[in-house]
């Protein structure tokens, strides 16, 4: 009786703490900008070179932006877009490429799906070596 009592316990502390965690995530998350905005996108290929993409949007994520424009292709998952095609260039999974989402040169911890934009963010899609 006594471990079953301690188990019921502990399950529900434990999802009370999911529960917080939860709710301080919904606090602090970032939340898109509404209206017009520009943003940059730059592209840095497998061989160096860059290109560099201003986009005038209403849109609030930046996986619209990048899709609505055809710059990007992937593949819808669990996590949002995944992608693999950048300006015309596929990362090569055989060889551990993939493409690396910056924004301002700091690594972004969503998918492009999942990332709010506000006018003047400047992204950048790295062609990336090993995982």
């Amino acid at each position: 009786m006594k471990n079953t009592r301690k188990i019921i316990v502990s399950l529900a502390v434990l999802v009370i703490v999911i529960a917080a965690l939860l709710g301080v995530y919904r606090f602090t998350a970032a939340s898109p900008a509404e209206g017009s905005k520009t943003i940059t996108v730059e592209v840095v290929h497998r061989d160096g070179t860059d290109n560099t993409f201003t986009y005038q949007t209403d849109r609030e994520f930046l996986g619209e932006v990048l899709t609505d424009e055809a710059l990007v292709e992937g593949e819808t998952g669990a996590y949002g877009l995944f992608i693999t095609t950048v300006d015309g260039e596929t990362a090569d999974d055989g060889n551990q490429e993939w493409w690396c989402i910056t924004k301002s040169g700091g690594q972004l911890n969503t998918s492009a799906d999942q990332t709010p934009l506000a006018d003047g963010d400047k992204y950048e899609l790295t062609l990336t070596v090993g995982y």
